[in-house]
């Protein structure tokens, strides 16, 4: 009998991804080391479609099944909306999937951890009875040092967790004052972060409806104003610091507590991640706080695995979507959005001309494919037009998914026997023993040119989470940048994946000897893959950079932050509107209240 891990030989193929040609018409190269009498070819499970008929009439249609379209959709039809989800993929979820793209090792392909979504979306859609469940991580956050060590020991690492007197201790190998310091700074962050959640739960103050209108008009409006009066409150005279992090470097907030290089490094991580900017750039600070202010399980800050890989949070939203009665559809690409002679949006038509008529539409696409890929070009003002081209979407991403034979083994913990160690359920932070490695990889992308050591975020779900691959195996993701959208101005060809690839891998190698011989497969998904699969303008995973010019009443533009669009009945209900990226689920309920009340108010 053929152990699944066993290896023999070396095959490569291509596995393209399905009819679409959007996909199709790239591949994603895979090296597999398999037994020479077995043949295997990649399956992808597909999401199954409503049981009904797509009807040609609904009250509400939603471009796109990725979590926030769902989530809109299922509170829309709570509101007494016949709602339809129409999904372009042969999957649901957006970015938020899971594909089996090897047999027997199931991915997160794009986003790969929870933490983000709203407590009382959990709440409301019943995610848990749904099927939701989350396997926690403590320690979550492991970053080993390339060094030698001292009198036989191994290399020095820093690992964090939950347990604050074992966090300082850790910091301590560094510097004791940093671990004197450390659990101030935390209080410090958790009470910045916990004051951003009411401005999450709702939609921007309504500027124009407090500045004009009649009296009871402005009143109403006024209401807008409750979550900004929440958040000061609860800052209270933390309001200067709230400030001065979501507009500072992130490194004058760091260098001010600390001193050692790996603990400002790995912390530093967090407000660079899937952002093109660096931890010197202003606005980094804010980044930070948006990667800090997440609950799972009740507990503030975490982040954790989904069993089955982030496609069981989508799936558990759509079940629960069902089952308030919404229809949901995939491999039904949307074309156009339907506009009347008076710039009021009817409806979509699919790529194969079935035309379905709504009383509104909501998009989960990005603005940017929204408005110059699915609305009439003659409905939009060439000035809006403009405005939208202007919009931010560069991104550093390239994401790496490896299926291996064995565990990496790391110098700085090593395990023996294969078994995992607390660290392995981590996020490893490698080339990040210092700040300066992450500017120097920023600046090489900035020059058009993938960096040559860059910063790498390897997560193994598997360690915790069985279903994702055969006994003995594991997935492995990792989340790298800094790499530009174009290299020094030309395409990225198959070559420069399997080049970067390398590159990433070499540098794995370095920490855990054996890495590179345990590849089994590879998915390499430069910021161009992410675009094209995923529907990530510029391969940007927030649809839209979480600049502070693309935040709050600005998100995407100032035109646009209240979900509405120049086409009346048409919405956007995207990560790319209020509060931003992230598995969060606001967007989606944000803009389900927006069109709730507008349909009231007819």
């Amino acid at each position: 009998m053929i152990e699944p891990c066993q290896v023999e030989a070396y095959m490569v193929y291509f596995f393209l991804y399905g009819e679409d040609s959007r996909e199709s018409r790239h591949t994603s190269m895979w090296t597999v080391r398999v037994p020479r009498a077995l043949t295997v070819l990649g399956t992808v499970t597909r999401s199954r479609s409503s049981q009904t008929a797509l009807k040609p009439q609904y009250d509400a249609l939603v471009i796109g099944g990725g979590h926030n379209g769902m989530v809109a959709a299922a509170y829309l039809q709570k509101g007494g909306l016949k709602t339809a989800v129409l999904e372009r993929r042969h999957v649901l979820g957006g970015a938020a999937v899971s594909e089996e793209i090897f047999p027997g090792f199931h991915f997160s392909r794009c986003s790969y951890l929870l933490s983000l979504l709203r407590p009382h979306i959990y709440k409301d859609l019943e995610l848990k009875k749904h099927g939701l469940r989350v396997y926690m991580r403590d320690p979550h956050a492991f970053t080993p040092m390339l060094e030698e060590g001292v009198s036989g020991a191994p290399p020095r690492s820093l690992t964090l967790g939950s347990d604050l007197a074992m966090n300082q201790m850790e910091i301590g190998k560094f510097s004791k004052k940093d671990a004197e310091a450390f659990p101030a700074f935390n209080a410090y962050l958790e009470k910045l972060a916990g004051a951003i959640h009411p401005l999450l739960d709702a939609p921007p103050v309504d500027i124009a409806g407090v500045t004009s209108g009649s009296p009871i008009k402005r009143l109403n409006a006024a209401k807008t104003l409750m979550p900004l009066v929440k958040c000061g409150w609860k800052l209270g005279g933390n309001i200067p610091d709230f400030y001065e992090i979501i507009t500072a470097p992130i490194m004058k907030i760091l260098n001010r507590w600390f001193e050692s290089e790996p603990l400002r490094a790995t912390l530093a991580t967090d407000a660079v991640i899937g952002a093109m900017t660096s931890p010197s750039n202003p606005g980094s600070g804010y980044v930070l706080l948006h990667h800090v202010m997440g609950e799972l399980e009740k507990e503030k800050g975490s982040w954790g695995y989904v069993e089955g890989g982030m496609g069981g949070v989508s799936q558990a939203i759509a079940r629960s979507a069902r089952s308030c009665g919404v229809d949901i559809f995939t491999e039904k690409d949307v074309g156009q959005v339907l506009v009347s002679s008076d710039g009021v949006a009817k409806g979509v038509v699919l790529k194969d001309g079935t035309e379905i008529h709504s009383k509104v539409v909501l998009s989960n696409a990005t603005p940017y494919v929204t408005f110059k890929n699915l609305t009439p070009q003659a409905a939009l003002s060439p000035e809006f037009i403009k405005a939208v081209d202007q919009i931010d979407y560069t991104s550093p991403v390239t994401k790496i998914n490896v299926a291996v034979d064995k565990l990496p083994n790391f110098l700085a913990s090593p395990t023996p026997s294969d078994k995992p160690g607390p660290h392995h359920q981590c996020s490893i932070h490698l080339n990040c023993e210092s700040v300066e490695l992450l500017e120097t990889a920023y600046k090489e992308a900035v020059n058009g040119r993938p960096s040559a050591r860059p910063m790498l975020e390897m997560t193994i779900p598997s360690v915790l989470d069985p279903t994702l691959a055969p006994p003995g195996c594991h997935v492995v993701s990792l989340f790298t940048q800094y790499t530009p959208y174009r290299i020094e101005g030309r395409e990225w060809t198959d070559q420069d994946r399997e080049d970067y690839a390398d590159t990433a891998f070499d540098w794995v190698e370095q920490y855990a000897p054996g890495f590179k011989k345990s590849i089994l497969g590879k998915d390499i998904l430069a910021p161009p893959d992410l675009e094209r699969i995923f529907g990530l303008t510029g391969g940007n995973i927030f649809h839209g950079s979480m600049s502070l010019d693309q935040l709050y009443l600005a998100r995407p533009l100032p035109s646009l932050s209240h979900y509405r669009t120049p086409i009346k009945g048409l919405y956007l209900c995207g990560s790319g509107s209020h509060p931003g990226g992230g598995v969060m689920g606001s967007p989606g309920w944000n803009a389900a209240l927006i069109v709730l009340h507008d349909r009231k108010r007819q």
